[in-house]
């Protein structure tokens, strides 16, 4: 394992930064950018896009670079393998690069695509920063297993809250979790309005910028869902001690409810780059420039779900109690439905239809316990729910 000191702020945080193209990894490099002599680039990976991930390179100079979707015979690939670093290119590429001896692997892939390689990087001993919720929701027991003493530093805004909150405390303390979701455009919306709601509508977030699968998630709660199930192994707290609100103005990222009756939350500027700064030098801290937590003649307010209209919320709360194959049947659906919604192919409120009777339809998989059985409960879930496409129109 790289250990990371504590005390010293004298030598680079060296970082290898997956996803680098992405929402989470630009804000990445602009933090990197704030901030030069505090780290070192390790390796960027990029999932298709060649041109901005050659940009990158030739202005960090980082020892290795990844193309997951590309080929020698690709004209993107090949300006990378001409580069002054070592390239990885093809299907895994991510996955070999997060191998690379680093201080912190930064795991900003999207969906079920990043859980390989956060196992890679946790096998081969690297701390995980991590934005790839599905690597939890997805892998469950058995990817907590691999950080037993190697602890992942949640990346996530609400999941950075509470670890900050949690840290140094003892468990036998925790009586809950919060976690605050922002209610997306939609929240205070008529159920009967949301039947012709549009892709450009549901990615008009009121207060976050983040890429287009995350913020389409927000819009349906499913974003919250697959918190709750990442803070249950993240954590360790039963799932009925995890409470959702909505927190529409999105300052307050969450809180840890004490034995006692006292609550701690955490508060700051709505802006990713401060989790993302955190999960990097962790436990250091930096400016990133997002100016200090607003306070004077503010109000926050905090209301209970709209489980009834957007369902995708209980759907994930019901899959999580049920453990097993059920996440990763959960997540596969819902990035499914998200692909057909985006092009069409559904109405907004049939995404958690379509992601409810592919759970209905899952059949017993066993112990999700390696990466075999895993994507094996992928792979059915994803054929499953583009079959049943045509029944949610």
């Amino acid at each position: 394992m790289n250990e990371l000191s504590t005390t010293s702020q004298t030598t680079p945080r060296r970082v290898t930064i997956l996803g680098s193209t992405g929402s989470i990894g630009t804000q990445a490099l602009d933090v990197i950018r704030s901030h030069p002599d505090r780290f070192e680039l390790v390796g960027l990976s990029a999932s298709n896009n060649a041109e901005m991930l050659e940009k990158q390179a030739k202005e960090f100079s980082p020892e290795f670079v990844a193309l997951e979707n590309g080929d020698a015979k690709n004209g993107g690939s090949d300006s990378l393998r001409n580069l002054d670093a070592e390239a990885f290119v093809g299907s895994g590429s991510a996955s070999e690069l997060a191998k690379a001896p680093t201080d912190v692997v930064l795991n900003g892939v999207v969906g079920f695509a990043g859980l390989a390689a956060t196992v890679s990087a946790l096998e081969a001993g690297n701390r995980v920063a991590l934005a790839n919720k599905e690597s939890i929701v997805a892998g469950g027991g058995w990817v907590m297993s691999l950080a037993k003493d190697n602890p992942i530093i949640p990346v996530d805004s609400e999941h950075s809250a509470i670890f900050q909150c949690i840290e140094g405390r003892d468990s036998s303390e925790i009586s809950g979790i919060l976690l605050t979701a922002s209610g997306g455009p939609f929240f205070g919306t008529e159920k009967g309005k949301l039947a012709d709601a549009g892709p450009e509508d549901a990615l008009a977030h009121p207060t976050w910028s983040m890429g287009v699968k995350n913020t389409l998630d927000s819009a349906t709660m499913m974003n919250k869902g697959l918190e709750v199930i990442e803070a249950h192994h993240l954590f360790g707290v039963p799932f009925d001690d995890i409470k959702v609100v909505v927190h529409r103005q999105s300052v307050v990222h969450g809180g840890v409810m004490f034995e006692d009756g006292a609550t701690i939350l955490h508060a700051s500027t709505p802006s990713m780059k401060l989790p993302i700064s955190y999960g990097m030098l962790y436990p250091e801290r930096v400016d990133v420039s997002v100016g200090a937590t607003p306070f004077d003649g503010v109000s926050w307010t905090f209301d209970e779900p709209r489980n009834d209209v957007f369902r995708c919320l209980p759907l994930a709360y019901e899959a999580g109690r049920l453990g097993g194959a059920y996440p990763v049947v959960l997540n596969a659906a819902n990035e499914v439905a998200v692909e057909a919604f985006l092009e069409g192919g559904i109405k907004f409120l049939a995404v958690a239809d379509l992601i409810e009777k592919t759970l209905e339809a899952a059949p017993d998989f066993g112990a999700m316990e390696d990466m075999e059985a895993t994507t094996a409960a992928d792979s059915w879930a994803r054929k499953e729910a583009k079959r049943k496409v045509k029944e949610v129109q």
